[in-house]
């Protein structure tokens, strides 16, 4: 593809009207091999499927660029990015939690041009004869730091092992790693670091929190009633400290979503969906979804426990004030406790309790999906046309395999569910349910 064209779809398809410097610099990267490093929220995923299209000439050439990436909500969000700007490509994702006969379907009524997936389920796809890497020539580990973090080293090294043409590598990670995997076998590559300079830490106001006893929960409720009801991370360091915690904050009615890896794919999508489109504009999570995740303007973050080291407080700090954004982060210690990160920073006043927060908007869950050959302009239309919202009122639309959630306003949310089940999209009655 050429650049011009993929700019263009940038602009038409994903709302890009200009270029940065750093996908800039890689629409037009000559080199074999590279390492791109540059902070979570600047445009990495845009910038790294720009060499690769560059590489792809058109299709029926097999497998032209295989994607690995850590999680699961990383593999569909650049697969995303991928399929908007090369829309006469043939693009699918293959990953933990999605079922498998939906994936081999796909990948059996024809060669994908690019496949992006967790290393597991590419690795298992591989075994299973469904798709062949032998002659790819493009490779992108993305967040390739923290898919070694995640133990995922020997599904990567066998997956490589089956790519004999590679011709491009391309590595990226939000932090330097100086160590590379020795199974890449790679020399000298060229390092594209744009984590220097980039001004995010003059935007992000750090202030502490003290908690009088050990058990933050109380604490966190009254910091939570002290600030504006915007969109809030609160991260926690293990799965059963989270379920705790969001159970507290749901008996107290606060708007909350739950995420960490031991819930199955369908909560953690519904989970992100919610939070994203602000009918749970709370999210409660491990350092799970520090990264990977594409979630904008994320206005406070709040660690309810201490980052295990600085690389999580990166992270865990890096999902607010994005893309030059102002954020907030929140520490709260408990007593004799000290927050390394920031040791300096004030401690905040905390508010009197107030009222809780409210839900404005409410999702509804369309039981059919792009399987079904439901689509967001289908949506769409019956929200205006059969239950009669008007279009400024309409939020986020999620497209998912089997189901589509819409967000909605709060107060005519159950109305316009009805109001949709008894009617007809696209010639046939769908059921319409609140999420």
């Amino acid at each position: 593809m050429k650049t011009d064209e993929i700019i263009k779809a940038a602009r038409e398809r994903l709302g890009i009207e200009e270029l940065t410097p750093m996908q800039q610099s890689m629409a037009t990267v000559k080199a074999p091999a590279v390492i791109l490093v540059s902070p979570t929220g600047s445009g990495k995923t845009l910038a790294c499927a720009l060499p690769l299209l560059g590489r792809i000439s058109g299709r029926g050439n097999g497998v032209q660029a295989a994607v690995i990436a850590p999680s699961r909500e990383l593999a569909v969000q650049i697969s995303g990015v991928i399929a908007a700007l090369a829309p006469n490509l043939r693009v699918v994702a293959v990953y933990g939690g999605h079922p498998m006969t939906d994936e081999t379907r796909s990948l059996q009524s024809g060669v994908p041009d690019v496949i992006v997936g967790t290393p597991g389920r590419l690795l298992d796809h591989i075994h299973r004869h469904n798709v062949d890497l032998t002659d790819t020539p493009q490779l992108l580990l993305d967040e390739y730091d923290k898919s070694l973090e995640l133990g995922f080293e020997s599904e990567m090294k066998r997956i490589v092992k089956t790519m004999r043409s590679i011709r491009f590598t391309l590595l990226s990670s939000a932090t330097a790693v100086d160590e590379l995997p020795e199974f890449m076998r790679i020399h000298a590559p060229m390092v594209m670091d744009f984590s220097a300079g980039v001004e995010t830490v003059p935007q992000i106001e750090v202030n502490r929190v003290a908690s009088p006893v050990a058990d933050k929960l109380d604490t966190l409720e009254r910091l939570l009633r002290s600030l504006p009801r915007e969109r809030t991370m609160v991260f926690v360091n293990h799965r059963e400290s989270a379920e705790r915690v969001h159970s507290f904050l749901k008996s107290k009615k606060f708007p909350a979503a739950l995420y960490h890896g031991a819930l199955d794919q369908y909560d953690r999508e519904t989970a992100i969906d919610l939070f994203t489109n602000g009918t749970s504009p709370i999210l409660v999570c491990t350092d799970l979804a520090a990264r990977g995740l594409d979630i904008a303007a994320v206005e406070s973050v709040i660690h309810y426990h201490m980052p295990v080291n600085q690389q999580a407080w990166t992270h865990r700090c890096g999902r607010t004030a994005r893309m030059g954004a102002t954020g907030h982060v929140y520490v709260i210690t408990g007593p004799g406790e000290e927050c390394p990160y920031a040791p300096d920073a004030p401690f905040f006043t905390l508010a009197e309790l107030s009222a809780p927060w409210r839900r404005t908007v409410m999702t509804l869950w369309f039981h059919e999906g792009k399987k079904e050959k439901l689509s967001r302009g289908d949506v769409v239309g019956a929200l205006i046309h059969v239950a009669g919202l008007a279009p400024d009122s309409i939020g986020l639309i999620s497209v998912h395999d089997h189901r589509i959630l819409a967000a909605v306003p709060a107060q005519s949310a159950a109305s316009v569910a009805a109001m949709l089940s008894a009617s007809r999209i696209k010639s046939r009655r769908i059921r319409v349910t609140l999420v």
